[in-house]
This record gives C-alpha cells, sequence and structure tokens, in this order.
C-alpha cells in the first residue's frame, strides 16, 4: 500500500450486528492517530445513494432480486466515484457500513443471485475492495431480536424470513473463509463492550503487520 493514500475499512455483518457501535469505536480509534477519518453506509452515503437507499428500503412494493442488485451497485458507483476514491486520493481514512460484500450476502446468499453476475458488476463499475472488513457475526434469532428491540419500523428487507437470514449469515461466513487475509469475523454474540474491544485488537494487530 502507498503511504500517500489512505485506508478503507468495511464493517459487514447482519441485522442487529451492532455495525453502528463498532463504527463510532473505529472512528474515534483513527482520530486518536490523528487521522482525518470519512465514515459513509451502503445504500446510502450521498445524495444520490440515499434516494437510492429510500427505494430500496423505505418502499412497500415488491422489488425483484435483480432491480434490487442493480439499485444497491448504482449507489455503490456513485460512492465510490465521488467519496471513496476521492478522500483515499487524499490519505483519509474511509469507514463504510457495508460495501460490495453485503451483495455477495444479501443478493447472492440471501436472494440466490449468481455470483459470477455480483463479480461482474464489482469489476465493472467499484473496482476496489476495502482494505480490511470486520465481519461482525451474530446468530439470526439474536441479532433480530435486537434489531426489533431498537422499537423502529423494519425495512423492506429486516421484513423477510429467518431462512433468508441464514443465507445471507452462511454467505458472510464462506465469504471470511475464502478472503482470510482482508475479511476478520468477530464474535458480535458478546456484549458491545467487548466486541469493541475484539475489534481494536483486530485493528492494532493489522496495523501492526
Amino acid at each position: 500500500m502507498e503511504t500517500s493514500r489512505g485506508i478503507f475499512i468495511s464493517i459487514e455483518g447482519g441485522e442487529g450486528a451492532g455495525k453502528t457501535t463498532v463504527l463510532n469505536a473505529i472512528r474515534a480509534y483513527f482520530e486518536a492517530q490523528n487521522c482525518a477519518v470519512v465514515c459513509t453506509r451502503e445504500p446510502g452515503g450521498t445524495v444520490v445513494g440515499e434516494r437510492i437507499r429510500e427505494t430500496l428500503l423505505a418502499t412497500d412494493q415488491a422489488i425483484v432480486p435483480d432491480a434490487e442488485l442493480l439499485l444497491m451497485f448504482a449507489s455503490r458507483a456513485q460512492l465510490t466515484q465521488t467519496l471513496v476514491l476521492p478522500a483515499l486520493a487524499e490519505g483519509k481514512v474511509v469507514l463504510t457500513d457495508r460495501f460490495t460484500d453485503a451483495s455477495f450476502a444479501y443478493q447472492g446468499g440471501g436472494r440466490g443471485l449468481p455470483v459470477s453476475k455480483i463479480e461482474a458488476l464489482e469489476n465493472a463499475f467499484v473496482g476496489i475492495r476495502p482494505d480490511l472488513t470486520l465481519l461482525l457475526d451474530v446468530g439470526v434469532a439474536q441479532g433480530m431480536a435486537r434489531a426489533q428491540a431498537r422499537g423502529q419500523q423494519l425495512d423492506r428487507i429486516e421484513q423477510e424470513q429467518t431462512d433468508f437470514f441464514q443465507n445471507v449469515r452462511s454467505a458472510y461466513l464462506a465469504l471470511a473463509e475464502q478472503q482470510p487475509q482482508r475479511i476478520k469475523r468477530i464474535d458480535a454474540s458478546q456484549s458491545p463492550e467487548q466486541v469493541v474491544s475484539d475489534v481494536l485488537a483486530v485493528l492494532a494487530a493489522w496495523q501492526a503487520g
């Protein structure tokens, strides 16, 4: 990695995994090192992306899997070209709540779309993967209980059936097995404090390595 280039880290996981808590902790970790940090999310992160997010998550209309995948990549292309790549070029740390791995998990594992189709879109319209991905892994029942405990209305994807989320989790774990250098699994069934502690330990080891 060139020293002038920034650091790109994604946080992945299913519903109720605690991604927001971890993202805030990582931001504080890097800010304590006097790094400029940019935080974003998927889908969303830009004006265009947030409108796509509303279409994807807030609608009560059925969206066919192919359309869902293309909308995800439309948001991701906008985010990558207008925010991620410019920030990295300026040497900043970019933290994102989900990135392309989420499409392999949700549209691939959950919807059953071919991995080759997702890879083709990734190569054509994104062309970058995070330097480090933290996979917050929690059982489906525990994760959904946490999501429901927030007291907020569940979005279109959060209303899916248990089998869907089991397939998403399996796809995430398969990705971690395939790419152990980049994707680090964190046991997110633990207390938030322990999860953050484990994440920061992984970060420190990754920086030292």
